[in-house]
């Protein structure tokens, strides 16, 4: 007689069930979590460059620069012009 009321679901079936939905939910949140992180870590160089992009390029003038590709005159005036 007992069990009539419950569909055959002990109460240790109730916990697994509760345990299997809290497992998927925590889950799904790792991944949102994991996929906005990416997101915010790629963003953040830059942010960091203050958004104009002239700084990489500002690197490879000095670096053509050192290795002597471009003598003073050259690189002064594209300076200026990265510059603004």
């Amino acid at each position: 007689m007992w069990g009539y009321g419950d569909y055959g679901m002990s109460g240790w079936m109730w916990v697994w069930s509760a345990a299997l939905i809290v497992g998927v939910l925590a889950l799904i949140g790792g991944l949102v979590w994991a996929i906005v992180a990416s997101i915010a870590h790629r963003r953040v160089p830059q942010a960091a460059a203050g958004g104009s992009g002239s700084a990489p390029a500002r690197q490879i003038l000095d670096e053509r620069y050192a290795r002597g590709e471009l003598d003073t005159e050259e690189y002064r005036e594209r300076v200026r012009t990265l510059s603004g």
